[in-house]
């Protein structure tokens, strides 16, 4: 017999995300019962682990697929993950400083830098434009054997890295150290059912029955599958895109970020040290489409088919990218960066837009490294929906798949649920008290 529990708000999910908001809703509201499922017997075991992800505090200064409006907004809410590690004594076990930068080589993307800098450096005071002088007192391999024109925008003595795995444990560890009456984890529990009765939500797990107020459900792609099961989100599929690295000896001091191709927004790699394995540098993420709701679990192959639905409007959709030269080139040489025996070859040009003097024998592919990010597609407009993306359908329950950049964002993003959850349950929230704490 399944064990039941009541509670006024189910968290489904803990990641950075879920775990974000568990730590908010414990401190800055009067919520008395909340409760966490994962699936897994720890906490940010999937995408929000370092291995699954580029381990980076995205704060849009040198993010060149953002505008100046949405880096400002990403800004804040890095800024609040800074913020609450103040307060902790392993901050430097969660949050690092490395110098970061996105270069720009040839003439074409160094003015495109310039202008950026121009545009930006009243909002990040702490952005410098650098020559190629400049760059090699920072990354010296950057400049070794290059002979085309370089600049760079950079940040030097901010955080940058961030072990996300670790910002989710202590998101667990600061409630239940000050809020654990009010506080119920379950591990192992894997979610079969949300189901609505009686102006609450019954979630069935593998070993227990659970029922809310309030559902918040951060699952990455499985969040659209468990809305769709329920009749919402119909007009999305999913296309899980995964991630692979490469690592090379260590040869950067911080992170180096390439220009992005405006059609293909996220497509450009970078490297950096990683913060998991001393003494290597990793290079990615290449981008390739799989079958999977989760890496490396085939199991969830048959929960990617109920999300894609290939129906004409995907077909649609999918057709309207591949169309683009830009895109159907980049997808077939994804494709080829995860064959053995070519991959290595082909994946050394694009690293030697950041390192030239890099060598085939440098490089090794990391295994078992890269996640999947769950990319949402609109069915309705026939277009990719990139960035955050989540299903509200206004009563009681919410659905958070893709909140790109969702680890740097958790605590803003968390925020946004907060105020919807309190609005809807009536609780009371103290706003100055989180602003004076993180903001």
């Amino acid at each position: 017999m399944l064990k039941k529990f009541e509670h006024d708000v189910i968290i489904i999910g803990g990641g950075v995300s879920g775990t974000a908001l568990l730590y908010l809703l414990s401190h800055y509201t009067d919520i008395k019962k909340i409760a966490l499922l994962e699936k897994y017997d720890d906490f940010a075991t999937v995408n929000s682990h370092a291995r699954n992800n580029s381990q980076t505090l995205h704060c849009g200064d040198i993010e060149t697929n953002y505008t100046l409006e949405k880096a400002r907004a990403v800004k804040q809410t890095a800024n609040m993950v800074v913020r609450y590690t103040d307060q902790l004594d392993n901050r430097d076990k969660i949050i690092f400083k490395q110098p970061k930068m996105v270069i720009g080589v040839g003439d074409e993307e160094c003015q495109y830098l310039q202008d950026r800098f121009q545009a930006f450096k009243p909002y990040f005071p702490a952005m410098q434009w650098l020559d190629k002088n400049g760059i090699g007192e920072i990354e010296p391999a950057v400049i070794q054997d290059r002979k085309e024109t370089i600049c760079a925008l950079a940040i030097n003595d901010e955080y940058t890295a961030v072990n996300f795995q670790a910002l989710s444990c202590s998101f667990v560890e600061q409630s239940l150290n000050q809020y654990a009456e009010r506080i119920s984890i379950h591990l192992n529990t894997l979610v079969k059912k949300i189901e609505s009765v009686d102006n609450a939500y019954k979630v069935t797990t593998n070993n227990s029955e659970h029922r809310a107020k309030f559902v918040v459900v951060s699952a990455g792609g499985h969040s659209l599958l468990f809305a769709q099961r329920m009749g919402y989100g119909l007009h999305y599929s999913c296309l899980p895109m995964a991630g692979s690295f490469y690592y090379t000896p260590d040869i950067l001091n911080g992170k180096v970020y390439t220009l992005q191709n405006e059609k293909l927004p996220f497509a450009a790699i970078h490297g950096d040290p990683d913060i998991l394995v001393p003494d290597k540098t990793r290079f990615g993420p290449t981008a390739l489409a799989l079958p999977l709701l989760e890496r490396h679990k085939l199991s969830s192959f048959p929960e990617f088919l109920s999300v894609f639905k290939p129906d004409m409007d995907v077909i649609k959709s999918l057709w309207g990218l591949l169309k683009v030269a830009d895109i159907r080139r980049y997808m077939l040489k994804n494709i080829l960066f995860e064959i053995p025996g070519i991959r290595k070859r082909l994946f050394l040009r694009d690293v030697r837009k950041i390192i030239p003097g890099i060598q085939l024998q440098d490089l090794s592919f990391a295994k078992n490294t890269g996640g999947i990010r769950p990319v949402m597609i609109d069915k309705e407009n026939h277009k990719l929906h990139l960035g955050e993306a989540q299903i509200n359908p206004g009563n009681g329950i919410i659905f958070n798949m893709t909140p790109s950049p969702g680890a740097t964002s958790c605590l803003g993003n968390a925020e946004k649920d907060l105020k919807t959850i309190i609005a809807y349950l009536g609780a009371e929230f103290d706003q100055e008290r989180l602003d004076r704490d993180l903001k």
